[in-house]
């Protein structure tokens, strides 16, 4: 029944378009057609009454279910619940609401700025390096699996969601297709994502410094590098080690042996503490055969550290005449650092204070790799060089000893009378630090100290902003018009000047006659004047 309605509406519709028609061509009309407008490129071979049908339903509004019969992908992504249009913004909608239609030829169906995207609608956030690639990078042909789509000059359906996708599987399918357990779109390589400890073996001792390759070799399979992750064998030691005791002490290495290091012996196999030797520190990393040379069944002498260690210092320390055992500086932790004592040391030729204390040994002691206690000096020069050179004379710096100045406290402060110099420091000068005026740095950033060829000049610390105008040879006594307390001219007298305000002049605003000037790009107060003529000022 429904059937015949429509099509009896149709028939009758068509005979209202002809009778229309018919009337349009008789009354001279322009019109070409019924159409609200011409459709788009896109469309225009569905132009002409006979074709509305396509897209419209008789009766009806624009049914979606008209445009995705034709637009099958973007069907295929609504009925999968993927892509743009199936995100919160867009499910629901009419697809006339962004694709409008009958706008003429020129009309873009599509009004889309790649810019302004949020990829997030899409389905697929962007991470890591994927945030930086250009829209075309991803959006290309190769990657689509469609045959239709990868015929359309540009568009960004058909692409799917996975690595593989996109990306060559380097691994040929040995590791599954989830990527992201390993890797991160940040960078391929490393695969940050993978921890050895969440495989089927996991790394302990020196095996976490071993290069991967070592156990993973490379080759090439199916014509293109590969490298091996699965499929290692790794059941027992001789997977990977040979058996240097050639199978006399079993095939269980642990029994013996740990990762840390194959000449370290597993402790739970010998228990050294029951012998007269326990041992401690640093001794227990020792191999067995540094100690048992003959053999372990034979006993080494170990009263004393020398029975095994030779005097590493060569002689260099004796107390009560003979060569103390290690035991008096070191113990079995190791020879660093040393258990000298800052008491014993004040019971030395050479007592320590200040910042000294927290000087290394071997800063003093370590000389050309070899270590030194006997004739090291009592004076600054001794152990620290003169940077001053021939910046500070004798007066200054008698016999090269630094405490005139420094203190051993802290190398910073500076306990200096200035006063003492040529160079008194008044006003604000006394509240500058010392290294504004004496420490120049060059070009490759190296500090010069100057003292001696210091230039007491105004020039060489101040900037002349007045271009020279008060220069006499070569020279400018700043003092004549400034004080050191601060840069306002107290000093200044204009009644000592060429022309001495008198009458009237004395209310006149300085910059009534001395105006701005400009030289070498730079903006002064002109105070020298040309002439002063009163015709200069006065009309």
């Amino acid at each position: 029944m429904r059937f015949s309605n429509i099509l009896t509406n149709q028939i009758s519709f068509l005979k209202c378009l002809l009778l229309l028609s018919a009337f349009i061509s008789f009354t001279n009309f322009s019109f070409a057609q019924i159409s609200p407008g011409e459709l788009s490129n896109a469309h225009k071979s569905l132009e002409g009454m006979s074709n509305c049908t396509k897209c419209h339903v008789l009766g009806e509004k624009v049914n979606n279910s008209k445009c995705l019969d034709c637009h099958k992908a973007v069907q295929n992504l609504i009925s999968s619940g993927r892509g743009y249009h199936s995100s919160s913004s867009v499910k629901g909608q009419n697809c006339w609401s962004c694709h409008g239609e009958h706008f003429g030829r020129g009309f873009k169906l599509i009004n889309f700025d790649e810019n302004k995207f949020d990829h997030n609608k899409a389905g697929y956030t962007l991470e890591g390096s994927h945030k930086d690639l250009d829209c075309s990078k991803c959006h290309q042909a190769k990657f689509i699996s469609s045959s239709d789509l990868k015929k359309k000059k540009k568009t960004y359906l058909g692409l799917e969601n996975f690595c593989s996708a996109c990306h060559e599987d380097s691994h040929q399918k040995t590791l599954g297709t989830d990527c992201k357990k390993c890797h991160d779109t940040n960078k391929f390589k490393p695969a940050k994502n993978f921890d050895h400890n969440n495989s089927k073996y996991k790394l302990t001792g020196s095996h976490i410094k071993v290069d991967c390759v070592k156990c993973h070799p490379k080759e090439t399979r199916n014509g293109k590098d590969f490298q091996k992750f699965k499929e290692v064998a790794f059941s027992s030691c001789q997977s990977c080690h040979k058996d240097i005791h050639q199978g006399k002490f079993g095939a269980n290495c642990q029994s013996c042996h740990v990762t840390s290091s194959f000449h370290q012996i597993n402790e739970g196999t010998f228990d050294h503490s029951k012998t007269k030797y326990p041992l401690l520190g640093k001794h227990r990393a020792v191999r067995c055969n540094d100690c048992h040379k003959d053999g372990i069944s034979v006993k080494p002498k170990f009263e004393k550290c020398v029975d095994c260690h030779s005097d590493y210092h060569k002689g260099e320390i004796v107390l009560n005449n003979s060569i103390p055992d290690c035991v008096d500086c070191h113990n079995v932790d190791g020879f660093r650092p040393s258990l000298f004592t800052i008491e014993q040391h004040k019971k030395s030729a050479y007592e320590l204070s200040g910042a000294h204390f927290a000087v290394p040994c071997q800063s003093c002691h370590l000389k050309e790799d070899n270590w030194k206690f006997k004739k090291l000096g009592e004076n600054c020069i001794d152990c620290h060089e003169n940077i001053h050179g021939k910046e500070l004379t004798e007066k200054f710096l008698p016999k090269n000893n630094c405490s005139t100045c420094h203190e051993t406290a802290n190398w910073r402060t500076i306990k200096f009378e200035h006063n003492s110099t040529e160079f008194i420091l008044s006003g604000k000068h006394a509240d500058v630090n010392c290294s504004k005026c004496h420490v120049k740095v060059d070009e490759n950033l190296n500090k010069k100290y100057l003292f001696l060829s210091s230039d007491k000049k105004c020039e060489s610390c101040h900037n002349d902003k007045h271009q020279g105008q008060f220069s006499e040879g070569n020279e400018t006594n700043c003092q004549r018009c400034h004080t050191f307390n601060n840069w306002k001219p107290e000093n200044f007298d204009h009644s000592k000047t060429k022309f001495s305000l008198a009458g009237a002049h004395e209310k006149v605003p300085c910059a009534k006659c001395h105006k701005p000037s400009e030289k070498n790009g730079q903006i002064f107060i002109q105070y020298k004047l040309a002439d002063f003529k009163c015709a200069s000022c006065h009309s």
